[in-house]
């Protein structure tokens, strides 16, 4: 007799701009609704993935008005009690030190920890490494979106590797494509010049993504190349400061700032280059999209990011900090148009064979199958 599909409840800590959003979204997405009843909460508020995540179909709940007014614990209690998941998947670090105690006092039979990036240890709340530590003892299993993320996970959060599994994240191929035909009509969305050398960084705007330094990379840039433009997608707590700094750099008729941008696939045809500056990462959805989207990238070597690209062969890496590296390594690539895009095809190459996000959930779901359904 067949049994109902596993009951399976994503759960984040918001909808607001992420990477852990957008794999979030993509696990929904390609999920196999033959085998996976799958539904979504967020702790507090909605965000602007609320929209395209309600747009799958799934059933999805907010549990608080704000982070601060912790209605979610009882909600979330009072919903695993009613719907029996056999699945509870948590995403970000509010959502793993809260619901996943909760999921195993109300014996949900897995309990899963996403990690999306090892910052534990730069993450100015004090109490961040202890409390993730602790609520992993609730998770039987760890997935990691790089070897280095789950290395930290078995070193510093004390999960055994036999508990612990890399999927690195995907991206979905069928949105995010060259389109060079669309390079007229981005420009004049964003008002950018036809002819112009557009250089973008994407992301919140941050102290991980250090968009002070993408600024000041912009200047050096700038200084030979004076018809260079750069744009910011993207919002944070950051955007005031950075907007003054481009003021003081002299440099603000050069760059704009997009705010958030909901259709990201219809930025990139307006790109020449991506320049990611972060000072950590797991593995940044931005850097597959632009793989997919076939733009030739310059990011930080962080650990994350060099597991999938490999400097000058699909990309220019430079060392995670130094100004000059950045500014070297675009010129580089602008000078030299032929190279730019050899890195280019080799990354779109790469995507598309071993970063989809239809890949990336059926290795998810082969997790949970691994528990639901072990060989007897």
């Amino acid at each position: 007799m067949s049994r109902r599909p596993y009951r399976v409840l994503h759960v984040i800590d918001s909808l607001d701009l992420g990477g852990a959003q957008v794999v979030l979204l993509n696990l929904i997405k390609y999920a196999d609704r033959a085998k996976f009843e799958i539904e979504a909460a967020c702790l507090h508020g909605r965000g602007v993935f609320w929209e395209p995540l309600r747009a799958t179909g799934v059933p999805l709940r907010t549990l608080s008005f704000h982070h601060y007014f912790p209605s979610y614990a009882p909600g979330l209690m009072g919903l695993m009690l009613a719907r029996g998941y056999d699945v509870v998947h948590c995403h970000l670090l509010a959502s793993n030190v809260v619901a996943k105690p909760i999921a195993a006092l109300c014996r949900v039979p897995l309990r899963i920890n996403h990690d999306h990036c090892n910052d534990k240890l730069t993450d100015p709340r004090a109490w961040a490494l202890p409390a993730d530590t602790w609520a992993n003892r609730f998770s039987t299993h760890v997935i990691a979106v790089s070897e280095s993320t789950r290395a930290f996970v078995e070193a510093h959060e004390h999960v055994p590797a036999k508990r612990t599994t890399t999927i690195h994240n995907g991206i979905d191929c069928e949105t995010y494509c060259p389109r060079p035909e669309q390079r007229s009509t981005a420009r004049q969305r964003w008002d950018l010049p036809e002819d112009a050398f557009v250089i973008g960084g994407i992301g919140r705007l941050t102290h991980q993504k250090n968009f002070a330094l993408f600024l000041e990379v912009a200047a050096g840039v700038l200084k030979t190349h004076p018809k260079v433009f750069f744009v910011i997608a993207g919002t944070g707590e950051d955007e005031a400061a950075l907007r003054a700094q481009a003021g003081t750099l002299g440099i603000a008729d050069r760059v704009r700032f997009l705010g958030f941008v909901g259709e990201m696939a219809a930025l990139y045809p307006a790109l020449d280059m991506l320049l990611l500056t972060s000072r950590y990462e797991g593995l940044p959805i931005t850097i597959l999209e632009a793989m997919a989207a076939g733009v030739p990238i310059v990011a930080s070597r962080l650990d994350g990011i060099a597991e999938v690209l490999v400097d000058g062969r699909d990309a220019a890496l430079p060392p995670e900090g130094e100004s000059s590296a950045y500014i070297s390594r675009i010129k580089e690539l602008m000078d030299q148009p032929e190279l730019a895009r050899s890195y280019a095809s080799a990354a779109l190459e790469k995507v598309r064979a071993d970063y989809s996000a239809a890949r990336m959930t059926r290795d998810v779901e082969a997790i949970y199958l691994r528990y639901l359904e072990p060989v007897r």
